[in-house]
């Protein structure tokens, strides 16, 4: 039998930090950008809402900037060499996130074999944010079960490797996950916590367990 190991992105892959941080960052716009997560981690937004204001932030966001808050981003050591052994096990990794999809996807290069994210307009921008496109905590539980249905899995088969309140669905609806750097809102639902940088480390509280 397989495994699918499915992780989050921001907070969890990158190392205190966010998709959305790393390309404000690019534009000069991290206050700003701090101010919609303090609001969004509060609950004063939802994620839709949240993706619209940062899309207006991000008016004159380019290719090369969404490449360089990639490549910039502080990522934890070791995901391309977890996710290498993953597949030479025959099991399944994915990255589900709440983050723009033409972030998120960027990972199917460093071996995931899928990669989920909000679906946005194509950088630059010509149109606006669809809400209905925009994930949401719930959205995660619906992309594992769909995830499942490809890899003829169960989600008796997953494990999710997650850091904040935006994983406590996903984390509650399967047998076995990872707090990773995380708060509270996770930790304490997890099978497993994990503080540091490297993602071999995480991973290796899985091993072989059932």
């Amino acid at each position: 039998m397989t495994r699918l190991h499915l992780f989050d992105l921001d907070g969890t892959l990158i190392h205190g930090s966010a998709a959305a941080v790393e390309i404000s960052r690019q534009l000069g716009v991290e206050r700003e950008i701090a101010e919609l997560e303090r609001l969004f981690a509060g609950g004063g937004l939802y994620p839709s809402q949240f993706a619209i204001r940062a899309c207006e932030l991000w008016a004159d966001l380019t290719d090369a900037q969404v490449a360089a808050a990639f490549e910039q981003a502080p990522w934890l050591a070791g995901i391309r060499e977890v996710w290498a052994d993953i597949r030479e096990r025959g099991e399944r990794c994915a990255v589900i996130s709440l983050s723009p999809g033409f972030f998120v996807e960027r990972l199917l290069d460093w071996g995931a074999d899928a990669a989920h994210g909000s679906r946005w307009p194509s950088v630059p921008f010509r149109e606006p944010v669809d809400p209905a496109g925009i994930l949401d905590p719930a959205a995660k539980v619906r992309i594992a079960d769909e995830l499942c249905a490809t890899f003829g899995l169960t989600r008796d088969d997953c494990v999710a490797y997650g850091d904040s309140m935006s994983d406590a669905e996903l984390f509650a609806a399967l047998p076995m996950s990872v707090a990773v750097n995380a708060d509270h809102h996770v930790r304490g639902i997890a099978s497993f916590a994990y503080t540091g940088k490297d993602l071999r480390e995480a991973y290796e509280l899985v091993g072989n367990r059932r």
